[in-house]
C-alpha cells in the first residue's frame, strides 16, 4: 500500500536502545521531532508506546530509516529494519515505506553540537532529530 502524499506522516529512527520519532505537518512540508523510545534490552519492538503516538498523531503513512550499507546494499541492519517495517504495518493498517539513512546520525549530532548548551550526550535529542532528518530528506525528495 502506497504511503499516502497528504496528512501526516511519522518517520522511525529505528535502533536496538533507542527509536527516534518525528512528525510531518498534514500538508507534508516540514518534519519536527517528537519522542524517543527507550528499548529494554532483550525485548520485542515497543509496539504498544508507538501505537500511543499513531493514536494521538494519526498519520497517514510511516517512513522507516533504512540504514544502508556505504555501497547501497543491505545489511543485517536494513534486514531488521525490514524487519520491524512488516510488523507495523500489520499491526497498525498504517502504510509504510523506507528511506535510505545513511549519514543522518552524523547530521543529527552535527545539530545538537550546534545547539548552544545542550550536552553533546544528548542520545535521545539525536535519535528524534535523525528521524526528523530521515523524514525531512523524504519529503523534500517527493516535492514536485
Amino acid at each position: 500500500m502506497p504511503v499516502p502524499t497528504a496528512g501526516r506522516l511519522l518517520a522511525i529512527d529505528w535502533g536496538e536502545k533507542r527509536i527516534g520519532l518525528a512528525i510531518s505537518d498534514p500538508s507534508q512540508t516540514i518534519a519536527q521531532p517528537l519522542a524517543t523510545i527507550v528499548r529494554r534490552p532483550g525485548r520485542r519492538f515497543p509496539l504498544k508506546r508507538l501505537k500511543t503516538h499513531l493514536d494521538s498523531h494519526r498519520p497517514v503513512g510511516i517512513v522507516i530509516g533504512l540504514p544502508l550499507e556505504s555501497d547501497g546494499s543491505e545489511g543485517d541492519s536494513a534486514g531488521a529494519a525490514r524487519e520491524v517495517g512488516a510488523l507495523v504495518a500489520h499491526k497498525t493498517g498504517v502504510a509504510v515505506t523506507f528511506w535510505d539513512e545513511r549519514m543522518t546520525t552524523a547530521r543529527a549530532l552535527r545539530a545538537v553540537r550546534d545547539l548552544e548548551g545542550v550536552p553533546r550526550d544528548r542520545r535521545g535529542k539525536v535519535d528524534q532529530l535523525s528521524a526528523t532528518v530521515i523524514l525531512q530528506t523524504y519529503l523534500d525528495a517527493k516535492r514536485p
